[in-house]
């Protein structure tokens, strides 16, 4: 038996919509990284990028349990001496709420050029409307 890989020239790649409203923040954030690195094909390949894209939409609606809204701290360096500026999760939703998908999703893909080039094919809206129509994603039920 021989074993499979996928070539590049096999690859193809479609276009999910996943609605972020009431949905939980890290369950969510681990079923699109994995869609993202394609492990929901029979083709998966480690080494490739085989995944799909994905469209979030109404990030703004996203749910957390617990505490975290006000435990969860977001820190951001600007390299200067008492440069450290951190940000709580209730603030940053209320500010930029597509920032923690795409925060969260970011950190479970691999930290490498591959994770790079995956974590292009992601794109999140914090409202109902996205621009990705003429790609005509399918609904993606998580």
């Amino acid at each position: 038996m021989k074993t499979y890989s996928v070539k590049a020239s096999e690859l193809k790649y479609d276009w999910y919509v996943v609605d972020a409203t009431g949905q939980n923040l890290g369950r969510l954030s681990t079923k699109v990284a994995a869609v993202l690195r394609g492990k929901h094909k029979p083709t998966f390949t480690p080494h490739m990028d085989t995944g799909d894209f994905v469209v979030i939409v109404n990030a703004d609606k996203i749910e957390v349990t617990g505490k975290r809204l006000d435990d969860k701290m977001y820190y951001h360096y600007s390299g200067y001496p008492g440069g450290m500026k951190s940000i709580n999760l209730r603030s940053q939703l209320a500010v930029h709420p597509e920032r923690v998908l795409i925060t969260a999703i970011r950190g479970m893909l691999p930290h490498n050029r591959l994770g790079r080039k995956m974590f292009k094919k992601l794109k999140v809206y914090a409202g109902p409307d996205h621009p990705h129509t003429a790609q005509q994603p399918k609904k993606l039920e998580l």
